[in-house]
């Protein structure tokens, strides 16, 4: 008795073999071309950068950079960028304030501002519109640029070197290694024997020896390393910007409608609620910080503790209010032009109470500020609050007019903070407000002391962007000189000049009898 086992049905779609996923391989635009173009660019930033202080080099490293994108790039890829290209000038414009501001916190966030439009550049070099991004994709583009442009060098290094030939010919390397292994002891005996036979010869071995080798050599590395980690930031930037792209990406096309999900009433009732809660407070404010007697604190409270206890609560009141409106307008169901309309006015109202509640913010700020002088957090603060206060305005009209621009407004809002802040130079403004405000009070006869007086030590740990208001306004000379002289008047190299450096010098050499001049100017 036999037995045989049932015959497995086989189909084709079973029968046929299963292709393996392959990963398209990175192909980048004239690697040979970008390389030996990054490689140029590499060498200009180690010279112009690698140096103790940041001027005038700065801006041209990035105006290298841009010449490069357009070199490898050529006319077809200019007009490819030309509806991004207005990215363009706040990145020079941000790049030159490097050259023209000390402050540290300035220089931070302009180094950080041209990281961003660094990237977004790239991104866009080729398609898409910047306008086109939602409000959470700009980090994300920018986080996403920095990551995917890493594989750009090494991609470009595999097309562009022939990888197997420079290893087949490898072993030809042996025999000479072996040579030179021979050859240094045998070299070292002689040196000693001759050294021995003749001073002259000896004396100028030692002068050799004498050499610190190590320091000779960490230099070499170091300069070396700085060109080639340059020369692959700035291959990593062009690849990524001529890629060939493989998929949509954000900014290609209009960012869609969310997925409305929350009732109209729902909504309307939420809007309502929180306009009515704000519609009182604000009558509260206008009370007292707007018509009433606002030149002092609340009864029962002093500058510091009136100003503090409701400046960042309001402060974030704001913002969390911005991002509800955000959010409802992402959410909620509209289904005829009525319900538009309703929804539109509820928050049209709820964005102009914010606005109120943001002035009241910025009111209490103002008086802990006369009573307590300006420091750079409070002038960064007040930038940032009529910024935010922008955003706020803007979303009002993007409630009637082209919701989907809202994002790209408050990125020109953002970009022209950074501007501001770099113009208004905050180290000078905190001298100037906070001596003003102290040779005020000292001028009216039988004023009480003040609860903050002006803090001269705090004024001369500001940048060299302070110098010049501090030698108009400060009687003592010699303490100035003594803080700031070695900074603003050290002679330092053409690419490390700055403008603050050589007005603080200037406004120093007025105020000495003898004649100091600002190297480099």
């Amino acid at each position: 008795m036999s037995s045989s086992l049932p015959a497995v049905p086989t189909t084709a779609k079973s029968a046929a073999p299963v292709e393996p996923v392959v990963r398209p391989r990175v192909k980048p635009f004239a690697p040979r071309r970008t390389l030996g173009v990054a490689l140029a660019v590499g060498v200009l930033a180690e010279v112009l950068l690698g140096r103790e202080h940041w001027g005038v080099s700065f801006p041209l490293v990035v105006l290298a950079l841009v010449g490069a994108l357009l070199g490898v790039g050529g006319r077809e890829g200019w007009q490819r960028a030309a509806p991004n290209t207005w990215l363009l000038a706040p990145l020079l414009g941000v790049a030159g304030f490097m050259a023209v501001r000390d402050s540290p916190w300035l220089q931070l966030l302009n180094l950080v501002t041209v990281g961003a439009l660094l990237a977004l550049v790239a991104h866009f070099w080729a398609a898409g519109r910047v306008e086109r991004l939602a409000l959470g994709d700009y980090p994300g583009v920018v986080v996403s640029t920095v990551f995917r442009s890493l594989v750009q060098p090494p991609a470009m290094v595999r097309e562009a070197v022939d990888l197997r030939g420079a290893m087949s010919r490898a072993p030809r390397v042996f025999p000479l290694l072996r040579g030179l292994a021979l050859a240094l002891p045998v070299v070292g005996v002689f040196l000693l024997l001759l050294g021995s036979a003749d001073a002259a010869f000896a004396s100028a071995l030692e002068r050799v020896l004498a050499l610190e080798v190590g320091a000779v050599l960490e230099e070499g590395v170091g300069r070396v390393s700085g060109v080639l980690l340059s020369a692959s930031a700035t291959a990593a930037l062009v690849g990524h910007a001529l890629r060939r792209r493989t998929r949509r990406e954000p900014g290609e096309e209009e960012v869609g409608e969310g997925r409305a999900w929350l009732g109209l009433t729902e909504a309307l009732t939420l809007l309502i609620a929180v306009d009515v809660l704000f519609l009182v407070f604000v009558r509260f404010q206008v009370a007292y910080l707007f018509v009433g007697d606002a030149v002092a604190p609340a009864p029962g409270y002093s500058y510091a503790e009136y100003a503090r206890r409701g400046f960042f609560e309001l402060l974030l009141v704001s913002m969390l209010t911005l991002c509800l409106i955000m959010a409802l307008a992402r959410w909620t169901v509209r289904g005829t032009a009525k319900a538009k309309v309703a929804f539109q006015v509820a928050a049209s109202v709820m964005t102009v109470l914010t606005v109120a509640i943001l002035a009241s913010a910025m009111k209490r700020l103002g008086m802990y500020e006369d009573a307590f002088g300006y420091t750079r957090l409070r002038v960064f603060t007040h930038v940032f609050m009529v910024f935010l206060g922008g955003v706020l305005a803007w979303r009002g009209v993007t409630l009637w007019w082209r919701p989907e621009r809202f994002a790209v407004g408050a990125f020109a809002a953002a970009l022209g903070a950074v501007v501001t802040v770099n113009v208004i130079n905050p180290d000078a403004l905190i001298v100037r407000h906070n001596l003003a405000r102290e040779l005020a009070r000292e001028s009216v006869e039988g004023a009480p002391r003040a609860e903050g007086a002006v803090d001269v030590g705090y004024l001369y740990e500001l940048s060299l962007d302070a110098v010049p208001e501090l030698a108009r306004g400060l009687s003592s000379t010699q303490q100035l000189s003594d803080e700031f002289r070695a900074r603003a008047c050290a002679d330092v190299s053409w690419p490390e000049w700055s403008l603050s450096r050589w007005r603080a010098c200037r406004a120093l050499s007025a105020l000495a009898p003898e004649p100091v001049s600002a190297g480099g100017s």
